[in-house]
């Protein structure tokens, strides 16, 4: 079962040269946070700050191919988690045939957020994952933003593992 999310947060962890961007469900309360590299971050901030360039940029050189062959995204699906590591599906059609495209999240959602398509987490990650509910009042949110500035992907899953949980990861 796929449940609707949209991206709540995206956060820059200068130590480590990475991001965390993290998908909320639309009509729920659970979080799913994903490390990701400094460039695919930097990419969707880009797109989320209004920003544009002359030249294409690689997620935008990718949405002018899709375009030059009559393609279009139709949903891009955090589709597992398994090994350290997140998996990522994008949805292709192309007249009357479709295509699963496999992908990292990063380049996945830096595609979703460059031509408005729907993101979509299937509901096998939301039980791998341990549950992070949204905050509700801005300062839940300015200590959640906080917290996840600190927090190492192997930190986040410590307790699942400790927990003989399913999964271990957090990765991209």
């Amino acid at each position: 079962m796929l449940k609707a999310a949209k991206i709540y947060s995206l956060i820059l962890i200068p130590p480590l040269a990475q991001y965390v961007v993290t998908l909320e469900e639309i009509d729920g309360s659970r979080l799913v946070p994903i490390w990701i590299g400094v460039n695919e971050g930097n990419s969707i901030a880009m797109v989320l700050q209004g920003e544009k360039f002359q030249r294409p940029l690689t997620h935008d050189l990718m949405i002018n191919i899709l375009k030059d062959v009559e393609a279009e995204i139709e949903k891009i699906i955090i589709s597992d988690l398994r090994e350290n590591a997140y998996y990522a599906i994008i949805a292709l059609r192309q007249g009357d045939k479709t295509m699963s495209i496999d992908s990292r999240p990063s380049d996945a959602i830096a595609l979703a957020v460059r031509t408005n398509s729907p993101i979509f987490i299937d509901e096998k990650v939301l039980s791998l994952c341990p549950v992070i509910n949204k905050p509700i009042s801005d300062e839940e949110i300015k200590n959640f933003e906080q917290e996840m500035e600190n927090l190492r992907p192997e930190d986040f899953f410590r307790k699942l593992n400790e927990e003989g949980g399913k999964a271990q990861g957090g990765l991209e």
